[in-house]
């Protein structure tokens, strides 16, 4: 294991602006997705961020030739509620290692008759249904306003969609574009909720990642997400309502496949060094002058800001 004290080593690495050379790719796993296979030469850190612990220690190591971050989102022995998961702790680890893009396999239901058990979708936008979260660093006398009108990088999403669709077994698909509908958790929907989501026009529904996506976006790093379909939540009267007993099952059948998408992904990020829009979120975003922020706040911020307001707080 490796102490919180690595991730300085990597603070130049993460504030280069423009310079994507030496920066990570992150991958959040989430239920049934609790490792990543072929991940060598494998490091565990431990770091303590302004917002707490993340859920797990961080495994760093090489993928595709690429230098990947891997982090359980719910912890590896799934302690963590959707709710409770530390997501600004997650993402402070991820940044402050030098990840500038993620890649977010997750667990969802499909509100969508075309969208089946055991297809996948990379959504690209989402509804905002939950309503306790931290959903913001900005906050404590510090204000920004990020664009979101794309909450998912489009280029990650695109090489993320074009990897997959060759990976996929006969029979199921993997769909671009749709809407992901946040809903708190940890309860599944009821029968009224799930009609009114697909009344929405939303595709699936799942409990995580728009939390992170919003979060990404202030660290200016690119996400998107891998949505794992397992069941059609509980509004299709041809199949059981949803379970955890049908979510792992259908989970533990789509990881294999999951884990080979995010390999090739990180291969082809590990080439290209792809630049995306979310990688200076900031530039026009910022509020508050630095000179009113409170010194308690910019220790917080200081790994986002530093490309704008250089460096606010001296190093240990």
């Amino acid at each position: 294991m490796i102490s919180q004290h690595f991730s300085s080593d990597f603070q130049e690495n993460s504030s280069s602006h423009g310079h994507l050379g030496k920066s990570r790719l992150g991958v959040l796993g989430g239920s049934g997705l609790y490792s990543i296979n072929n991940l060598e030469n494998i490091k565990e850190i431990e770091i303590d961020t302004p917002y707490g612990k993340p859920s797990d220690k961080l495994r760093l190591g090489i993928l595709g030739g690429m230098e990947v971050v891997f982090l359980a989102r719910h912890g590896r022995h799934h302690t963590f509620t959707p709710t409770g998961i530390p997501y600004r702790a997650n993402i402070w680890a991820l940044r402050s290692l030098g990840v500038r893009w993620i890649l977010a396999p997750s667990a969802v239901g499909s509100l969508q008759e075309q969208v089946r058990p055991l297809d996948m979708v990379v959504p690209d936008q989402f509804i905002d249904r939950t309503h306790q979260r931290p959903l913001t660093f900005f906050s404590d006398g510090a204000v920004a306003h990020v664009t979101m009108a794309d909450p998912f990088c489009p280029t990650l999403s695109r090489l993320l969609t074009e990897e997959g669709q060759k990976l996929m077994p006969e029979g199921r698909q993997l769909h671009r574009g749709g809407i992901y509908l946040a809903m708190e958790g940890p309860a599944f929907s009821t029968r009224a909720e799930s009609q009114l989501y697909r009344s929405w026009g939303c595709t699936v529904i799942g409990m995580t990642n728009h939390t992170e996506a919003r979060l990404a976006r202030e660290a200016e790093i690119a996400y998107a997400s891998i949505s794992m379909v397992s069941d059609y939540d509980c509004w299709h009267e041809g199949y059981g309502n949803v379970s955890v007993d049908m979510v792992i099952e259908n989970l533990q059948t789509n990881a294999s496949v999951a884990n080979k998408i995010v390999e090739a992904t990180a291969k082809k990020v590990a080439s290209i060094r792809p630049e995306s829009e979310a990688h200076s979120a900031l530039k026009n975003s910022l509020m508050t002058a630095k000179e009113k922020v409170p010194q308690q706040t910019l220790v917080k911020i200081d790994l986002f800001t530093k490309p704008y307001w250089g460096n606010l707080i001296e190093d240990e």
